[in-house]
């Protein structure tokens, strides 16, 4: 018993360390690939993906997402757990599911843990997601952590990031998309396999409206998205 405790521990120590040194990198380099990235490429999907720096996203873009997905991103440390409660709330009188994640914890989810919908891969996620959160919290601070999320997350079947985003589905960089197309681009977050932000349903159209008016409410986020 104490040679397996002492393996578990070992084991824990190796894990900690290698999660601290690949949020130490990834502080300064950008991510290859995350975990979602690589089980498309096994379906048969090939990636569309241009990293491009902070300062190269329109403010738009940067405001519609933090007005559509965490709308206190600002104000906590990785979990926002008035969000939480009214998302459970929430989801106990409706059909449609909401979640109470943060842009940290999407960002922590994207580039180090897997994807699955089976309820063993799921918990098993959610056990370890706040850590990363933290981690990423700590480490990268709220420029970084919302760069990354820019550049990582899926926004068409194979396509990651806001530079491919905005060329896939508006034919211009990501620096130069109007208020109209960054609220499009974050409406279709939720679900973007299944809704478009170039050809936007009803739905994704009334959303996008609704996102445009938040955006109001968020700060400029040029040069830092938390600096008042």
């Amino acid at each position: 018993m104490r040679r397996s405790l002492r393996r578990l521990g070992r084991v824990i120590v190796l894990v900690i360390g290698l999660s601290v040194i690949m949020t130490a990198i990834y502080r300064v380099v950008p991510p290859p690939l995350t975990p979602l990235m690589v089980i498309r490429l096994f379906e048969g999907n090939w990636i569309s993906k241009d990293w491009v720096s902070y300062d190269a996203i329109s403010p738009n873009l940067m405001r519609a997402v933090i007005a559509a997905e965490d709308s206190g991103y600002c104000a906590h440390w990785g979990f926002d757990f008035a969000a939480i409660q009214k998302a459970f709330r929430h989801n106990e009188k409706s059909g449609r599911l909401r979640g109470g994640s943060t842009i940290s914890n999407q960002t922590a989810k994207n580039v180090f843990l897997w994807p699955g919908d089976t309820m063993l891969t799921r918990y098993a996620r959610k056990a370890i997601e706040p850590y990363f959160t933290l981690l990423v919290e700590v480490m990268w601070g709220k420029r970084r952590i919302l760069e990354v999320y820019l550049n990582v997350v899926e926004w068409a079947p194979g396509v990651y990031g806001a530079e491919a985003a905005a060329r896939h589905h508006f034919r211009k960089p990501a620096a130069d998309l109007t208020r109209r197309e960054a609220a499009l681009l974050a409406a279709v977050l939720p679900n973007p396999r299944r809704f478009s932000a170039s050809k936007p349903s009803s739905y994704i159209s009334r959303r996008a409206g609704q996102i445009q008016a938040w955006m109001n409410d968020v700060p400029d986020p040029a040069g830092d998205p938390c600096l008042r």
